[in-house]
């Protein structure tokens, strides 16, 4: 169980025993003050005239049954708002007579002050205080026992204000929290709620992402092999086609030494060169270099190599602070640099081009330049799409990996390529 979950199941099972103690207090609490009344009232009314001992003994449990009848089960009675006026209007009643019969059961105020707030609204909540609290200063002052003088009228004024503030205001207060602890367990219900469906939102969320790196890879998968399977076509299947018709036309020669050695050189050249184009498929599966190397220093030894057979001028540049990829990150950045100087070594006669590796904070971009004699992007793009790997190919790559892709070029002006991928390190995966 984490941490988190036991505070909160402590948190509920505080609310919990604050709220049944609440519940206790307004259902019993009128009871508890007849209970009291009773047990005070028999020596304060010892030697006293009967009638107060009838009214005692008939009013209690005539309280005891209205309290009963309105307040007891899950739903009370009095929290309709009539039922609940009467109510509190008989209480007051019932309890103003035994008050005046006796004193001491001017603790009943208590279920007063807590059932105005439960069970009526508005400012009928504050007259029930007020009209219990002048009950109580009429029995702290004495009741019938004391003889009514001119000031006893403002000292039951001032008891009535100093018992409205002081157990009416402490009640509302009370209540008020209340209130407001109701209101903040509801709110943090629904923050778990809405935690819940969140955690479950990611949880599927994670789901769904590993369902799409697994179709992704498939994906990677099928486009490789069908790479693969043009790269055979329209490299070594032609090559091997024209070894044939050559060792053919040897064959066919009729016994002319020069024509058939000139024929057989022909078919061994076409033999090399098609041993150098599968060469060059197989590796193209799993960079070699990737696996002895960064990223940044494999594409350096690749595109050093490349300058040397082609004889252009390169210019190398990495900045920002190099960082291992996710793999695949790696070999979609690794392969677009390769292709790209083979674009740039077959068809645009560069002398000079520049290779700039670029990691920045959320990307890490590629950008191969060169002063070659440009093309047409749009003009081209069907022709490209149809041969080896291209420039459609490199932006499907890179798209595949939720990265960009742009060529800018114009015949005579040199080509701009750029490749940009998230930058996402290894450590994640």
């Amino acid at each position: 169980m984490s941490a988190s979950s036991g505070a909160e199941q402590t948190a509920r099972r505080l609310d919990a025993v604050e709220h049944r103690i609440d519940i206790a207090i307004g259902r019993y609490a009128p009871y508890a003050g007849l209970a009291i009344g009773l047990a005070l009232t028999p020596p304060f009314l010892a030697d006293g005239p009967v009638w107060p001992w009838l009214v005692v003994g008939v009013l209690v449990p005539v309280t005891a049954a209205w309290c009963a009848v309105f307040t007891r089960g899950e739903r009370p009675r009095a929290e309709r708002p009539v039922a609940g006026a009467v109510y509190v209007g008989g209480l007051l009643a019932l309890m103003a007579a035994l008050v005046h019969a006796s004193p001491l059961f001017a603790f009943q105020v208590l279920a007063v002050y807590l059932h105005a707030f439960a069970f009526l609204r508005g400012r009928w909540r504050f007259v029930a205080v007020v009209t219990g609290a002048a009950i109580v200063a009429y029995a702290q002052v004495g009741g019938r026992f004391v003889e009514f003088t001119s000031g006893l009228g403002p000292a039951v004024a001032v008891l009535t204000v100093a018992n409205a503030i002081l157990g009416g205001g402490g009640t509302y207060f009370g209540v008020f929290m209340s209130e407001q602890n109701q209101r903040r367990r509801e709110v943090i219900d629904q923050l778990g709620a809405a935690n819940r469906r969140l955690s479950e939102a990611l949880d599927e969320n994670a789901i769904l992402h590993a369902q799409l790196l697994a179709q992704a890879r498939e994906a990677g998968v099928l486009d490789e092999r069908a790479r693969l399977a043009r790269e055979i076509h329209d490299t070594i299947a032609q090559g091997l086609t024209g070894v044939v018709t050559q060792l053919e036309a040897a064959g066919a020669s009729g016994g002319d030494p020069e024509v058939r050695g000139r024929h057989i050189d022909t078919a061994r050249a076409l033999a090399r060169e098609s041993l150098t184009e599968a060469r060059r498929s197989v590796d193209a599966l799993g960079p070699r270099q990737l696996a002895e190397a960064h990223l940044p220093d494999a594409v350096a030894e690749m595109a050093k190599r490349w300058a040397e057979a082609s004889g252009a001028e390169l210019v190398l540049d990495t900045t920002g602070d190099p960082r291992p990829l996710l793999p695949e990150l790696e070999v979609t950045l690794f392969r677009v640099a390769q292709e790209a100087l083979a674009n740039v070594g077959k068809h645009a006669a560069a002398r000079r081009v520049g290779l700039t590796l670029s990691y920045m904070d959320d990307v890490v971009v590629l950008d191969v330049r060169d002063d070659g004699c440009g093309f047409e992007p749009d003009a081209t793009r069907g022709a490209v799409e149809g041969s080896g790997f291209g420039l459609v190919a490199m932006e499907q790559r890179v798209r595949r990996v939720a990265g960009t892709f742009s060529v800018e070029s114009a015949p005579g002006e040199g080509t701009a390529l750029s490749a940009s991928v998230p930058a996402i390190p290894a450590e994640v995966r």
